[in-house]
Formats: structure tokens, sequence, C-alpha cells
């Protein structure tokens, strides 16, 4: 057995050949590879001069520009040449096992159209943006050069790929006359779209075949509502995640890049492990990221691994180190990871303490170079995309966040001294956050959807404070039309944090917009996977531009976790460290009326968890729970102290009431849970909705003409004009003057279309 052997390897490869150089001087190989055992053995394997090779038909490969594969190398009738040696390299290492998931053609899928585009090309669509190749059978005669194009879009109706920027991302097959069925070795693509030329004969889809690649992940969870909408972007998300697990989380997987970006990964990390299991994949990718910080003095690189890019130690990117090891011990249980990553973890804090000595000691990170909230709405300067939010501000939050996470690590491993250390850190950072950011009545100095939603996620708050904060992140969103404004940082909290903070309403609306930004959006425009930029493509289907522009990029599919946690309830822990990986799960399902029903099932590392609710047409709320065996859950009924509930068809076991909800404990098994919520949660109206939403609803807006006549002559551009004004508020405004007691008698009319 090798144990902790090591290898030494000596190997090389001639120049490689010209088109005019015959087959058998193209390349010479000589190689050996030492092997010492634990018992101090040494084994050599390898070539000698008595070997010989062929030459190989993979004339050109990369992942980015694709490669160029020539059949007639690989028939009979190739002379081998005799292997010569070469300047050896030697590398010494321990030999460990494989920590890497295996990449494979997972699925299959048949193009759904052949395309004649204006400008007479022939392409292929696969109605899914996906990342692998197109696999395809021919009989070409001999000589024939078959060339594929890979693009995400079409622009005019014709094949496009200009947004890969660099990337040729090409194939071509020169084919030596027989029957073959042909596809790549070396290289994959992202894309939805094929241009083939160079085809003899009739196009016929039957012939081809799209190779969906990706890691081997298994699928665990599933998200449905009851709009078909929604439905989709859980899918796109989906696809998105598949498509850049490869291997390594990237960012994107089309164009020159294909990184192991750290912030789309800690962002997204939630909503993959909900989506697919993956325990191992990120193990894998921590493992990297500690070394790479080992080789920076704990700073983490902006990429892992580190490849070609250079630079490191942003806020948030580098947080991977501590949230992303924390999030597999949550969903998980396992506190391998945690073990694993420790030390990774407190290097990264230290690195950032360190920072913050160096630039005084003020226990803020107001140092260094930060991506802020990157590609946010909310920036002044137009030309940047680190968005409105101060980076420092920013870095400060996720310095104490990852200070915490350090802290409950410690506590899980027992590590008490670190522990104390690292929690009394966070202790001295949120005050000093509060110290800079809150006015002493409370007012937070970052008037951003990304400021409030990360000072109440990261309870960076003082709680006599909250609720004005609370009020304050509600009179922003309102301002900005109740559509996002949020980039990298904000977004995947947003919604999070507006239902845990009741405006769950206001989160429901964020998830339904369907004009620009949202995120279905993107969805009416055809997306199959979550673009870059909210605005990848403009209105008209136009790109919006080619230097930065993927679309197939997963950040902002991060909304999928609130989906499960807080539209279906669906949470790994109840707040003790110690019990998670969802031994004792928190089901919390959060419904609103703007969904008539909405379900998700999980397959935990406890077993599979299903949690659905439905609105009836008399109003009466459903739940639908399995929890499995040998787990527990507490389960928070919305709306339900005071009501007559229904476990299994028989009265609920007394609960916990907390606030207007009822908290049951159930062990496992499966429930259905039916109750009258003592908040109306059909579809329902009144003089303080904003009179934008009433005039969507025919009925409603006919109750509210008969006293606002001038609600039915309003267009498109008045109606935005008045932004979420509601009746009440117009009451005292010149343009209609309504008492108290008629405001009430609109009230009246406009619920009894609920009732």
């Amino acid at each position: 057995m090798l144990g902790n052997g090591w290898y030494k390897g000596r190997y090389g490869m001639q120049e490689g050949p010209t088109p005019s150089q015959p087959y058998s001087d193209r390349f010479a190989l000589i190689a050996e590879l030492h092997l010492t055992l634990d018992t101090g053995e040494q084994i050599v394997i390898g070539t000698d001069e008595t070997w010989q090779a062929t030459p190989s038909p993979v004339l050109e490969s990369s992942i980015y520009d694709g490669e160029v594969y020539d059949a007639r190398i690989a028939g009979p009738g190739v002379d081998p040449t005799t292997v010569r040696g070469v300047r050896p390299i030697e590398i010494n290492s321990p030999l460990q096992a494989r920590r890497s998931l295996p990449v494979e053609v997972i699925e299959e899928l048949k193009p759904i159209a052949v395309l004649h585009t204006p400008v007479g090309e022939t392409v292929l669509d696969l109605g899914q943006n996906l990342v692998g190749w197109l696999r395809f059978k021919t009989a070409a005669p001999a000589e024939t050069r078959i060339h594929l194009q890979y693009g995400e879009v079409l622009q005019n109706d014709c094949f496009y790929n200009d947004n890969l920027r660099t990337a040729k991302a090409k194939y071509t097959y020169i084919a030596d006359g027989t029957n073959a069925i042909v596809e790549p070795r070396f290289t994959f693509f992202g894309f939805r779209y094929v241009k083939v030329t160079g085809w003899v004969g009739e196009l016929d889809v039957n012939d081809f075949t799209g190779c969906v690649v990706h890691s081997r992940l298994d699928r665990t969870g599933v998200v449905e509502t009851s709009n078909p909408k929604v439905n989709r972007l859980f899918h796109n998300a989906l696809w998105g995640q598949k498509g850049n697990f490869v291997d390594i989380p990237t960012d994107c997987p089309q164009r020159d890049e294909r990184l192991g970006w750290t912030g789309d990964t800690m962002v997204f990390s939630g909503t993959a492990c909900f989506n697919l299991d993956s325990a191992a994949f990120f193990a894998k990718y921590s493992y990297d990221l500690a070394k790479e910080q080992t080789a920076r003095g704990g700073v983490v690189p902006f990429v892992v691994p580190a490849a070609h890019m250079q630079g490191a130690g942003s806020s948030v990117w580098g947080d991977v180190a501590t949230v992303l090891p924390w999030t597999v011990y949550e969903f998980y249980g396992d506190r391998a990871i945690l073990e694993q990553q420790f030390a990774s973890m407190r290097a990264w804090v230290d690195f950032i303490r360190s920072a913050d000595e160096a630039s005084g000691g003020k226990r803020l990170w107001t140092s260094g170079f930060h991506f802020g909230d990157w590609l946010a709405l909310d920036g002044s300067d137009p030309t940047s995309p680190m968005g409105g939010t101060p980076e420092e501000f920013i870095a400060s939050a996720f310095y104490c966040h990852s200070s915490r996470l350090v802290a409950r690590a410690a506590a899980v491993l027992g590590l008490n001294e670190a522990a104390e250390t690292y929690n009394r850190l966070a202790d001295e950072v949120r005050s000093a956050l509060q110290r800079e950011y809150f006015t002493p009545t409370g007012r937070l100095a970052i008037n951003t959807q990304t400021g409030y939603v990360l000072a109440l996620h990261l309870d960076l708050v003082p709680e006599a404070y909250r609720e004005r904060v609370v009020n304050d992140l509600v009179f922003r969103l309102r301002k900005d039309k109740v559509h996002l404004r949020t980039g990298f940082v904000g977004t995947p909290y947003l919604c999070r944090v507006l239902s845990n903070v009741g405006a769950n309403d206001l989160a429901y609306r964020l998830l339904l917009n369907e004009d620009y930004p949202s995120w279905l959006y993107a969805v009416n425009l055809g997306a199959t996977t979550i673009w870059e930029r909210w605005n990848s493509l403009n209105p008209d289907g136009s790109i919006s531009s080619t230097g930065m522009n993927s679309l197939n990029h997963y950040a902002y599919g991060s909304i999928v976790e609130w989906l499960y946690r807080d539209v279906c309830g669906l949470n790994p822990g109840t707040g003790d460290d110690q019990v998670v990986g969802f031994r004792h799960a928190r089901i919390a399902p959060k419904p609103d009326k703007a969904l008539q029903w909405a379900r998700a099932t999980y397959q935990s590392a406890a077993g599979l968890y299903e949690s659905g609710w439905r609105i009836g047409e008399t109003g009466n709320l459903s739940l639908t729970l399995v929890i499995p065996f040998n787990a527990t859950a507490e389960v928070v009924l919305p709306d339900a102290h005071g009501a007559d509930v229904r476990v299994n068809g028989q009265p609920a076991p007394v609960g916990l009431a907390r606030g207007a909800d009822q908290v049951l404990q159930l062990d496992a098994g499966r429930y259905e849970i039916v109750y009258r919520p003592t908040r109306a949660y059909l579809k329902a109206f009144s003089t303080r909705t904003p009179i934008v939403q009433i005039v969507q609803d025919e009925r409603a807006k006919a109750v509210l003409a008969g006293v606002f006549p001038l609600i039915t002559m309003l267009d498109e551009s008045m109606l935005a004009a008045m932004g979420e004004a509601t009746l009440r508020e117009m009451a005292a405004t010149p343009y209609l003057t309504l008492t108290e007691a008629q405001l009430d008698e609109i009230d009246l009319a406009l619920g009894a279309l609920a009732a």
C-alpha cells in the first residue's frame, strides 16, 4: 500500500507539430513515476526507449476555445514513433485519496428545433441553457469539416455569442469517412444554441443529443407553487447550479472565465444544499480554499483555485471561509467539516483583525479593496458595479458575522477559550458598528435596501431601535416602488428579512414583480437559468452589454433559499448549534394570499421532510407535513393562536403561543393540519392597499370607482407616478376629500370581496 508515500515524476513533451510535419514527428514522451512506500521500499514505474507512441487525434483543446478533432489520425495506418526522453521535471508531494466527486454526463436532452436564421445559418435549439456538449452521429465523407459553435442566446433571430468575450466556444470534427458517434474529450460549453456548419445532407435533430455535464450530486430538494412562473424560476436556479458545479463552484460556465469565485459560492451555498447533496462537493472546495489561504497568510483569494486571477481579501467574498463550513455543518450535522476548516475560519478572521489593527483598531474594517454590493442598482455612479451601500459598512458587518461563526464553531468543537475570544471580538465589532452607523434616535446612516437588510439579518441593530429600522426598510422599499435595488450581497437576505420582520407581503411582491428589476422579468424573457445582471437582456430581448454579461450566473438564484426556509418553512434547526442537520427541524411556513399553495420536499441528512400549505376557497389554511423517522420538529402555525386547529382530524395538542402563532412539538409522522387563521389569508383589499394593486382587480376597482371616479382614467404612467400611495393617503390631498367614516365604509365594501 502507498499510505503516506510520495511520488516523483519525470516527464515532458516536445513542441507541438506544424501542419507540414509528418504524424510520426509530432511528439515523443518518456515518463517515470517513483513511489516510496511506507515500508521504505521504492518502486519505479515508467516508459523507456523501447516504447512507441501514436499521435493524438485531438489537435487543439481548451475549456474556453473548444476542441479540434481529426478522426483521420485515429484511424488505421498511422505510423507509431519511438518515445524519446526530454528534460525531467520533478514533483514531490504526498499521495492522497481523491476528494472531488466525478464529473459525468448526468442527463441527456434532444434539440427541440432546427432553426434557419435570416442570414442563412442552421442553428439547433436545445430549449434549455445547459452545460456540457453536443454529441452527434455522422457518416460524412473523409476530409469533411463539421463545425459547431455554441451560444446562449439569439439576437435578431440569428446565432450570437459575443457575450462569451474571447472564448471561441467551438468544436471542429474532421471526418475520416466512417460512421461515427462524435463528442469532445477535454472541453465543455455553456449553451442553449449551436450553430452547425459543414454538415453533409439534411440536418436531423435525431442525430444530435445534448449531454448535460456536472459533478455527480444527488437531487435532494424540490419547491412547487401555484404560480408556474415561480416554478420556472426555481428550475432556473437549479439549472444554474448544475451548470456551475463542474468540479468547482464556478461563477459562469461559458465565457472566458469559469472561475471559482468565492462570493458567488458564499451567497448561494444555502440554496445549493437544499437543491443537491452538496456536502462532499463543498468539503472539497473548502479544503482547496484552506490551501490557498495557507500560501497567503490567511487571506482568501477572490477565486479558488486561484489560477491566473490576482487579488485577495475582499469582504463577503473572503467570508466564504466561515460561512460555507458553517452552512455545511448546519445542513448535514457533521462536525468533521468544522474540524477540517476551523484553522481556515480563524485565519480569515485573524486577517481581518490585523487589517483593523493596522488602521487604528476601531473594530471596523475600513481598509483594503472590496467588491461591495456587487451589481446593485442603487449606486450613484452608473459606471461602477459596486452599488450604493458603503463598502466599509458591508466589510465591518461581515467582520462581525464571521467572528461570530468562528466562535460558534469553536463552541461546537469544545474549544471554549477560542469561543470566548471570538465572541468578545464579535461583540466589540457590533458595538463599534452601532456607534459608527446609528444615530442616538436609532436612524441607520446607510439608507439603502442592502444596508437595512444586513443590519437586521446580521443582528447589528440595537434592540431598542429594531422597530424603527424595520419601518425604515419598509419605507425605503415603498419609496423604491417595492422593487429590489440590491446586488450580490443584499439580494440573498432581502426576502428572508422581510418575511421575518412582519413584512411578508412585501417579500411576496418582490418575488412576483414581473417588470425590471425582478426575478420574473428574466422568466418572462425566456430565461432558463439565472442571469448575472437584472437586465442581462433588455425588454425587447436585445443583450444589454457584452463586457460582463453571463446568462448562467447563479448568485441571484439565492432567492430559492427563501422559498425553502420561509415560504415553505423548512429550516435545519431551532437555534441549538449542537442539534443540526435536520435531526430536529423548525418548520415555520409563511403563506401569503399572493400564492394559493406552495410545498417543498427535502431529502435531508436525517430523512425526507415535506412541508406544504394551501389557502382554501373558504379561507381555511391547510398544512401537510412529513417528519422523518427518529427526527422531531418545532412547527410554527402562522396566525393560529386562538384558532380551532385540527391535526389529522383531531384537536391539536396544547401548543405554545408565540405572538399570533401557535407552536407545536411534533415527532416523526405525516400530519394534515387545518384551521381558519385569525388573519384573513384570502386576497383582500382595503383603503390602506396601494391603489396600483387595487386597479389590477376589476371588482375592487369598481368599488373604488364609486368614490374616486378618476381611477378609471389612470394610465400606466399616472399609476407609476402614484407609486405606493393608498386611498387613505390620497384622501389627504386636494384631489380627493373623504371623511374617516367614508373610508371605513369603503373598507367594509372591499373586505366583503374576500368573504
